[in-house]
């Protein structure tokens, strides 16, 4: 599993980071991928974001997660790295299938 850590509102070549980095997956043929926005969090440099009445829109912390296999998560990586795009990631093993369909 690759987990990819922006903020809503983080952008890359005018478009929404979390989006841009949906398109890239899907063109590498990356089956599946979601975008989970937080209700509250902190990240590398400690500054505590949760939605409220005061927050400033956009900093909220946006989760991309994706069950791939290791050559699909090196290859995503590698994009995000061309692109000299600073961000937080976590691989892990995991195992997934699919139920109800006949192996």
């Amino acid at each position: 599993m690759l987990r990819v850590f922006v903020t809503e509102a983080q952008r890359h070549h005018g478009e929404l980071l979390y989006e841009w980095i949906l398109e890239r997956a899907r063109a590498l043929a990356i089956p599946g991928g979601s975008a989970f926005r937080a209700i509250a969090g902190y990240g590398r440099h400690g500054i505590l974001h949760e939605q409220g009445f005061f927050e400033l829109a956009g900093s909220l912390p946006v989760q991309l997660e994706f069950l791939v296999t290791d050559e699909q998560a090196r290859a995503l990586l590698d994009v995000l790295r061309e692109e000299r795009l600073d961000l937080v990631y976590a691989l892990q093993d995991v195992e997934f299938g699919q139920t109800g369909h006949p192996r």
